[in-house]
This record gives structure tokens, sequence and C-alpha cells, in this order.
């Protein structure tokens, strides 16, 4: 793929730009490296639990480490991780439905959730489709504008129906900062000391991005998807669950049934691939970072509105580009298709996706079909027409995918 001189030239002052970032993300890289190797040495990981189990899936030695090696390296006392897991909508619902009872509340403290989440809560959707709000379950929410609202907290905490606080670490779909570790242990803080209510947190994309996971700080439970950070590009499918025992027995029993929860579970031979996208999970993420702040640098320098700028801390891989028009959402879009290493031939349009209440549009020319850790961008066809950029399984692959699409906006800004 051949790139205009110009390109090449924003490329190079841009990477000189971020020479201290990159430095930056490759120690947090680092500290997150040994604490899997830790972790793996600790529980011995060998060959013979890459083998797979059929059936019941009775004494998977590779299972029940993986998950031992999950909880150590997320500092909890607990974890789930199965192949099985569709997205992380599904492994998030698995705690939702895990956690809460008819005549609780669901206290949503970082504003409206991602949107798959929606029918679930049941905040759209057709009643009688088995939302939690059908089974009684209560939602409430406070306005989140990239700080949390302590007092608005405060007052909901008063109801004692109040068993969730519910905690989105990305940004999702919504105009505002991702949430650093520091900031929700921090939140945490607060409303243990008045509450007994579950907090529980949305980490999906957030993982080794930080010094530390949300569990680190005292979190209840978190969930998040192995075709993201934690599958380091290796899973093919699945998602994990993290926190205390408690919790993660509750979540166990939703995933299969009560008395039986994480004990069971076939593997069919995936052990292989999520121990090694685990191991792989902190290098492969520092790839979408730096993939993340060229795209920042680039596409500020070009006049487009970004989120966060490339010079600012990154607590998730997102990278919000602000396209202002739908024809350059879309051109943002194709580009990225085009730099793809699958897929590069299609043209993305969009659609009416199950579970979005806009259409949208994604590129994805991935291994994993919708695998965000690699490299792909998404957006809603609503105003202000953002492009929503992650992943990257190699900084180089990212920067060709960037650099495409840079060049396939700027062709449509000028028509």
């Amino acid at each position: 793929m051949m790139f205009k001189e110009s390109t090449l030239s924003l490329v190079k002052e841009a990477e000189e730009a971020l020479k201290e970032r990159f430095v930056e993300i490759d120690a947090v890289a680092f500290r997150g490296t040994q604490k899997v190797m830790a972790a793996f040495a600790k529980h011995r990981v060998s060959d013979a639990m890459f083998a797979g189990t059929t059936g019941y899936g009775y004494n998977d030695k590779g299972r029940d480490t993986l998950d031992l090696i999950f909880a150590d390296v997320f500092d909890a006392e607990a974890a789930i991780v199965r192949h099985s897991i569709v997205n992380g909508t599904q492994a998030l619902a698995i705690g939702l439905y895990g956690l809460l009872r008819p005549g609780d509340v669901m206290l949503s403290v970082t504003g409206k959730p991602y949107d798959t989440l929606e029918e679930v809560i049941g905040i759209q959707g057709t009643p009688g489709n088995g939302s939690l709000a059908d089974f009684g379950v209560v939602y409430k929410e406070i306005a989140f504008d990239g700080s949390f609202d302590y007092p608005a907290i405060e007052d909901a905490l008063k109801d004692k129906n109040v068993k969730m606080v519910f905690v989105q670490r990305s940004k999702g779909y919504l105009d505002r900062p991702t949430l650093s570790v520091k900031e929700i242990g921090e939140l945490v803080k607060f409303c243990k000391a008045r509450s007994d209510a579950y907090i529980f947190v949305d980490n999906c994309y957030g993982e080794f991005c930080d010094e530390c996971e949300p569990t680190s700080v005292g979190v209840d439970l978190m969930a998040g998807s192995l075709i993201k950070n934690a599958g380091g590009g290796m899973a093919q499918s699945g998602g994990y669950l993290a926190g205390t025992a408690k919790a993660v027995e509750l979540a166990s029993y939703r995933l299969t049934t009560v008395g039986v929860g994480n004990e069971v579970g076939a593997t069919f031979g995936q052990n292989r691939d999520l121990f090694k996208g685990f191991f792989y999970a902190p290098h492969t993420t520092a790839q979408a970072l730096k993939t993340a702040a060229l795209a920042a640098f680039m596409f500020e320098k070009a006049g487009f509105a970004v989120e966060p700028r490339y010079d600012e801390p990154r607590y998730d891989i997102i990278q919000q580009v602000k396209c202002g028009t739908p024809e350059n959402l879309c051109a943002f879009c194709r580009g990225i298709q085009k730099g793809s290493p699958v897929d590069a031939f299609a043209t993305p349009e969009p659609w009416e996706m199950p579970g979005y209440t806009d259409k949208v549009i994604m590129a994805a020319g991935a291994f994993v079909q919708g695998a965000s850790i690699e490299l792909s961008a998404d957006g809603p066809l609503r105003p202000p027409y953002t492009a929503y950029f992650q992943g990257g399984l190699t900084y180089e692959s990212g920067k060709i995918g960037i650099m495409s699409a840079y060049e396939e906006v700027m062709r449509a800004s000028e028509n």
C-alpha cells in the first residue's frame, strides 16, 4: 500500500512527538507481563493443560488453572474464563443476572450504559423478553460528565434496595473520558462507606491499560471480552468475570446452574489459545494503545476533535475521532477496512445492527470476527458522527490502517 509523502511526513512528526508516551506505554506492558508470567509460574502451567475436554468437562485442569491465573493477575479472589461466553455483553449479563434479585435497584453512576445493555436492563426492547425489568429489577442512573456526582450518589445510596453500583469504565459510544483505576478506587471507598451494594465494573477495552485493574481497588465484580484486550488477539471467542469469591460464585450459577457453577464446561481444545492470548495480552494491548495515540495526533493535526489527545493518559484502547459528517465517518471506516489484513477488499456500509438504536458502520478486517483488539473502527450514524477506533495487533499494521483512514478522510473532506 502506497501513501502520499505528506502522510508519511505527518507520521514521522507524530512518532517524534510520541516518543515519551510510547516509553510509558511499554513500561505498563512490561509490568503487566511480569504479573502474567509470575502467575503462569506459580500455577505450574504445562503443555498438559492445553488439552481439551468434552461433555461435562469435569476436572479440566487447564480451564481451572486459567481461572486461577486471571484471578491472580487481576488481584481478585476468583475468576471465570470461558471460550463459550459469546461477547462482552453476555459476560456483563451473567454478572447482572447473577447478583440482582427482584426488587433490587441497579444504580448506574456513569450515566447511560453501552447500547447493547439497554435491552438486557429493560430500558429498550419489548416487555416480556426476559430483561432485568421483567424480573422486577429497578434501574436508576446518575448523569456522568467525566467525574462522579458524589452528592447524587450519596443521596441514591440512602435507598437500601440499591443492590448494585454499576460502573462503565470505558466511554462506549458516549462523549466522555475513560475512567482510571484510581478514580474507580475512590468511588469504591465512597460507596463502601455508605452501602453494602455490590460494585460491578464493565471493564471492556480497559485490561492492561493501567497499572492495575478495578478488582485491585476493591471492586466486587468486573467483566470483559476475550476478543478484546484480555485475549491478546489469540482467543477465538470468550469472556471472563473476576472479583470476590462470593460475587464470582453467584455469577457462575447464572453461567451454568445453581449448585454446579464453574466446575463444568468442556473446553474442546480452546485452552491453548486462551493461555497464549493472556500471555500476549499486555504487549498486544500496548500495540493498540500506540496505534490509538498515533491516530489522535494525525487527526488532531488535520483539524478534527479527538479524545483523548495524543499526549494524554490512556485507560482503554478506544480513540474517538469526531468526523463531523456521515461522509467523513464512513470514509474513516473505509480506510480502516482497506488497511486491514483480512477483507481489505470489502466496503463497510451503515446498517441496523441488533442491539443498537442507530444505524452503525463497522470496519473490521480481523482474523476473529468482531475482535476489537484487532484493527477496527465503528460508530453510530448520529451527530457528531464520531469514529471509535480501537486495536491493532501490531503497531506496524495499526499504523498502516491509520494512514489509510487518514487519506480516505482527507479525500472525503475535499469533495
